[in-house]
């Protein structure tokens, strides 16, 4: 499994970043919430049960715009999709 630090962030720099999407992915007896950032090389894919998500998230929380509300739009209800734009960059 891909670990998130602060070496693969620095990787990842906010300027970069084009589109961060949240959404969930049904797991049969529970849902995985993963998230897509999109730069202009790459979408990079990550999920909530890699080590180093709770970093991710913060990184990302920097980005001047970001919805903070992501988590409640995603989450609920579940198991049924749903789909949150957290940051597009204009």
């Amino acid at each position: 499994m891909i670990r998130i630090d602060s070496a693969s962030l620095e990787r990842l720099p906010l300027a970069a970043i084009g589109q961060v999407t949240f959404y969930k992915r049904d797991e049969l007896t529970a849902d995985l919430i993963c998230c897509d950032v999109e730069t202009s090389d790459e979408t990079l894919v990550f999920h909530e049960e890699m080590e180093g998500w709770d970093l991710l998230i913060r990184h990302l929380e920097k980005l001047e715009g970001f919805r903070r509300d992501w988590f409640a739009s995603v989450s609920q209800p579940p198991f049924v999709p749903s789909e949150t734009i957290a940051f597009r960059r204009a």
